[in-house]
C-alpha cells in the first residue's frame, strides 16, 4: 500500500501530473509522486493513479442492459474466528496461480472489455484524454557537484526520462531512458540516487508493477552500466557513502518457496553494497531476526561522518532512529558499531541534517502537529533535547537544510505552506506561492545559493521553480503549457460536520458560477489512512471532466495526517469507522449543498481508498450512483496473511485479536455485502501483478458483490495484466484505464454522449 521510495506501506501514494491522483497503500504508507526528487536527490515515487470520470450536462435516459456474469463457484470454506464461523466461499480466487482462477480471470476480463467496448463514448473519450495529456511533465531538479539531474516526459513517454547537464540552460543529455527497458512500457524506474562526486547513478527498476526491484549502477558520463546487479530488494532507496564507492540498501532473503507475489515479506536486513563487486559479497550491516517486523532503511548524512538508521514496524509512523559513525574523513567503515540513538517506540523521528555530533530531528514527540529539535548523539537523554523551531497550529510536514537556512514545509487545512528558519530556528520570511496548492522538492544542500521547489493545483499542472537564497526570489524554471483554459473554474475549501460533530475540510473545483440546483455529475476521491493527507494536486484526466460541468471533490479525512498525528490515530483501529462516517458526512454535505444528487455522484479511492469506497457502498448503498474501488483492502480478516499486508496492522487492527475481529467485522466490505440489495454501479479494478494489495481482494470482492446485487446496476471487474498497485504504470495502460472508467461512469450515470467542447 503506498510508500516506498518507495517505503513500505500499504499503498497509494501519488501526487504526480501523470493521472488523477490515486493513493496507494503503503508497506510503508507514504506519499510519492513519481518522479520526484527529495532534497537529497533522491528519487521518491508518488503512485498516481489516475482516476477521474468524465461527465457532461445532459442528462440521458438509458435503459439497463441486463449483463450475464461469468458462474463463479462457491465453496464451503469457513474460518473460525474466535469462536465464531466466518464463511469464506471464494477463497480458492486467493491463489492467482491457480488454472481456475486464471480461467475466471480470463472470462470476468471478457464480459468487462466486452461492455466497454459497447460504450460509443469510449473511443472519443480516449481521444480526448490523450489530447489532454499530451504536454511535458517536469521534475525538480538537483545538483551533484557540477551536473544537475532531472526527469521529463515529453507528454505521452510511458515512463520519465532522466536528463543530466552542465548548466540549468545547457542542453539536456540523457542519462536512463527505462523506455527503452521493455517494449511496452511496464519496466519503470523505481529508485534513483547520484554519487555525491556525480560520477555514478544508482537505480532501481521494477517489473510490470511488483514491488521487487533490482539495482544497478550507471556511469554519468558514459551513460553506460557497470556490472553491479542486486536482486530482491523491496521497500527500499539507496544510499551512497561520501566517497562514492558503494551503497547502503535494505532487501529481503531470496523466497525459497511458493509465490513471491503472494509470500509475506519479514526480516529485512540492511546491507553495504561495494561498486563492481558482486551480491554475494556485500556486507550485512544490521538485521534483527528476534524482530521479524522490523523494517530498515539508511540515509547518509551530508557531511558523510554518520549512516542514519530508520527503524519501522510496518505502517506504524513511530519509529526508532539509529546511527553508525563512519569515521570520515577516514576511509568510511561501514563495519563500525550500530548506535541505538533513539531505542523508544513512542513518536515519529527523521533526521534532517547534523553539524558534527549534534543531530536535528524532525519529530512529533510531545508536538502532535511536528516540532524539529536538536539532539546530542552522545548525550541523548530526553532531557537534553533542545526545540529549535517548536509546534504550531499548522502541520509540520517536513523540514530540509539548503544554503544556510532550514526550510519547513507545513500544510495550513491541507494546502502548502513553507516558511524558514535560521539554523539557531529564528523565524525568517516565508516562501510566497502562487496560491492553494502542493509544493514539492525543496532540494539543495549545505552552502547552496538556489533551492528548487515545484508547485502544483487542481488547476495548475506542475510547475518547477528556482529560489534564490541570496536575493529572496523565486523564478519559474519550467512550466508545461496545456489544451486547457484554467481562467474559467475554481477551487474552494469547504468545510463540513462528521457525524460526531468533528469540523472536516473539503476542496471543491468545478466552473465559476455553477448552479447549485442538484443536477452537477461529482466526483468524490478521498483516502483516510495511514497518515497521509490528500493535498491538491493536478490531473488532465479530470479536465474532462471539469470542462463539461462535473464538480471534483477531495474530503480531507481522519486517518491522514492534514492535522498532525492525533487527525490520523482519530482514523485509526477502533475508531476507523470515524473515516466512513467522514466520507458520507461529504457526500451528504455535496447533497444537501445543491451540488449533487445521490444518482449523479461518484465516488473513488485506491488501496485504503479502495476499502473506504468498499465501505461506504455497502453501509449507503443508495447514496451513490458510481462506486470506483481501486486496488482495495476488501477482505479485512485475512488482509495481514500477504507479502507486506501484515504491515498495515498498526492502522487497521488484526482479526487474530479478539476485540480487533470485531471491529474489522463490521466494516470488512467483503463481510458485509447483503443479498438483495441495491447496490450502485460498480467497477473493481486490480492488476495480476498487484503484490502490496494482493488481487485476490478484488476477485472476492467483486464475485461476492456479483451475488449480491439486487439492482439493475453493473458490477464488473476489470483486471489489467502486466501491472501492479499502480507505481510505474505506463501512461498508455493508464490512459486506457481512465477512458474505461470514464466511459462505465458516463453511461451508468446516464450522461450525454457528446465528448468533444
Amino acid at each position: 500500500m503506498l510508500a516506498v521510495h518507495f517505503s513500505a506501506t500499504l499503498g497509494f501514494h501519488i501526487h504526480q501530473a501523470k493521472s488523477m491522483v490515486v493513493h496507494y497503500m503503503p508497506f510503508n504508507e507514504s506519499k510519492s509522486r513519481a518522479p520526484a526528487v527529495s532534497e537529497r536527490g533522491e528519487c521518491r515515487f508518488h503512485f498516481l493513479a489516475l482516476l477521474a470520470a468524465a461527465a457532461l450536462p445532459a442528462f440521458v435516459a438509458a435503459q439497463p442492459t441486463p449483463i450475464k456474469y461469468p458462474e463463479t463457484r462457491k465453496s464451503d470454506h469457513s474460518d473460525t474466528y474466535h469462536g465464531a464461523a466466518i464463511a469464506d466461499p471464494y477463497r480458492w480466487l486467493e491463489d492467482t496461480d491457480a488454472t481456475e482462477t486464471r480461467a475466471w480471470v480470463e472470462a470476468q476480463n471478457k464480459v468487462t472489455f466486452g461492455y466497454l467496448a459497447g460504450i460509443p463514448e469510449r473511443d472519443a473519450i480516449k481521444e480526448r484524454l490523450t489530447a489532454l495529456w499530451n504536454y511535458p511533465k517536469y521534475s525538480v531538479p538537483f545538483r551533484r557537484k557540477d551536473l544537475y539531474f532531472s526527469f521529463k516526459n515529453t507528454g505521452l513517454q510511458n515512463q520519465s526520462v532522466m536528463y543530466v547537464q552542465r548548466t540549468l540552460k545547457g542542453e539536456p543529455r540523457v542519462l536512463l531512458d527505462p523506455n527503452t527497458l521493455s517494449t511496452d512500457g511496464t519496466v519503470a524506474l523505481s529508485a534513483a540516487n547520484v554519487s555525491p562526486d556525480g560520477k555514478l547513478l544508482g537505480y532501481g527498476i521494477s517489473t510490470s508493477g511488483s514491488d521487487w526491484q533490482e539495482f544497478r549502477v550507471r556511469s554519468v558520463a558514459s551513460g553506460k552500466d557497470l556490472t553491479d546487479q542486486v536482486k530482491w530488494v523491496k521497500f527500499s532507496g539507496l544510499a551512497w557513502t561520501k566517497d562514492g564507492k558503494g551503497f547502503f540498501y535494505s532487501r529481503y532473503d531470496e523466497p525459497k518457496e511458493g509465490n513471491s507475489m503472494l509470500a509475506l515479506n519479514k526480516n529485512q536486513k540492511l546491507y553495504y553494497h561495494r561498486v563492481g563487486t558482486s551480491q554475494s559479497s556485500d556486507e550485512l550491516i544490521y538485521e534483527r531476526p528476534d524482530e521479524p517486523d522490523w523494517g530498515f532503511s539508511a540515509s547518509v548524512s551530508d557531511d558523510g561522518q554518520f549512516v542514519i538508521i530508520n527503524v519501522s514496524m510496518g505502517t506504524d509512523t513511530r519509529n526508532r532512529l539509529y546511527f553508525i559513525d563512519l569515521d570520515v574523513p577516514n576511509s568510511p567503515k561501514v563495519g563500525n558499531p550500530v548506535v541505538k540513538l533513539i531505542d523508544d517506540l513512542d513518536a515519529s523521528y527523521s533526521f534532517v541534517d547534523n553539524v558534527g555530533n549534534t543531530f536535528f530531528l524532525h519529530t512529533d514527540h510531545t508536538a502532535p502537529r511536528g516540532r524539529m529539535i536538536a539532539v546530542d548523539n552522545s548525550r541523548r537523554a530526553k532531557t537534553s533535547w533542545r526545540t529549535v523551531i517548536p509546534e504550531s497550529r499548522d502541520a509540520l510536514v517536513s523540514v530540509s537544510f539548503v544554503g544556510d537556512r532550514f526550510v519547513a514545509n507545513y500544510l495550513a487545512d491541507a494546502h502548502a505552506r513553507v516558511k524558514f528558519f535560521s539554523p539557531t530556528g529564528r523565524a525568517l520570511k516565508e516562501l510566497t506561492l502562487p496560491g492553494i496548492g502542493s509544493v514539492g522538492g525543496l532540494s539543495g544542500e549545505r552552502g547552496d545559493r538556489e533551492l528548487f521547489y515545484s508547485f502544483t493545483s487542481f488547476l495548475q499542472p506542475t510547475t518547477i521553480y528556482r529560489y534564490s537564497l541570496k536575493d529572496e526570489r523565486s523564478e519559474i524554471l519550467r512550466q508545461p503549457e496545456i489544451d486547457f483554459d484554467e481562467s474559467g473554474y475554481e477551487t474552494k475549501q469547504v468545510f463540513f460536520t462528521s457525524k460526531d460533530g468533528t469540523r472536516v475540510p473539503m476542496f471543491v473545483t468545478a466552473k465559476k458560477g455553477i448552479a447549485l440546483d442538484g443536477n452537477n455529475p461529482t466526483y468524490l476521491y478521498a483516502y483516510g489512512g495511514f497518515n497521509i493527507s490528500m493535498t491538491p494536486g493536478f490531473s488532465a484526466t479530470r479536465l474532462v471532466w471539469l470542462e463539461r460541468g462535473g464538480v471534483y471533490a477531495v474530503a480531507n479525512l481522519r486517518g491522514g495526517g492534514e492535522y498532525g498525528k492525533s487527525w490520523h490515530e482519530a482514523g485509526t483501529l477502533a475508531k476507523k469507522q470515524n473515516v466512513f462516517d467522514d466520507f458520507i458526512a461529504a457526500a451528504e454535505h455535496l447533497i444537501s449543498e445543491k451540488y449533487t444528487s445521490p444518482g449523479k455522484l461518484v465516488i473513488q479511492g485506491g488501496s485504503n481508498g479502495g476499502l473506504l469506497v468498499g465501505a461506504a457502498m455497502t453501509q449507503r448503498p443508495e447514496l451513490f450512483g458510481v462506486a470506483l474501488p481501486a486496488v482495495g483492502v476488501m477482505d479485512m480478516l485475512r488482509f495481514h496473511k500477504f507479502t507486506i499486508g501484515w504491515a498495515w496492522v498498526s492502522d487497521y487492527g488484526s482479526s487474530d485479536d479478539s476485540a480487533q475481529f470485531d471491529v474489522l467485522r463490521k466494516y470488512s466490505p467483503l463481510h458485509n455485502l447483503k443479498p438483495g440489495t441495491k447496490y450502485p454501479a460498480t467497477l473493481v479494478t486490480t492488476a495480476d501483478h498487484d503484490d502490496r494489495v494482493v488481487p485476490g481482494h478484488s476477485f472476492k470482492f467483486a464475485a461476492a458483490l456479483q451475488a449480491a446485487q439486487g439492482g439493475p446496476a453493473p458490477v464488473l471487474i476489470r483486471i489489467e495484466t502486466k501491472a501492479g498497485h499502480g507505481a510505474g504504470k505506463p501512461t498508455s495502460k493508464i490512459i486506457e484505464a481512465a477512458a474505461d472508467e470514464m466511459a462505465f461512469v458516463i453511461r451508468n450515470l446516464g450522461l450525454s454522449t457528446a465528448i468533444t467542447p
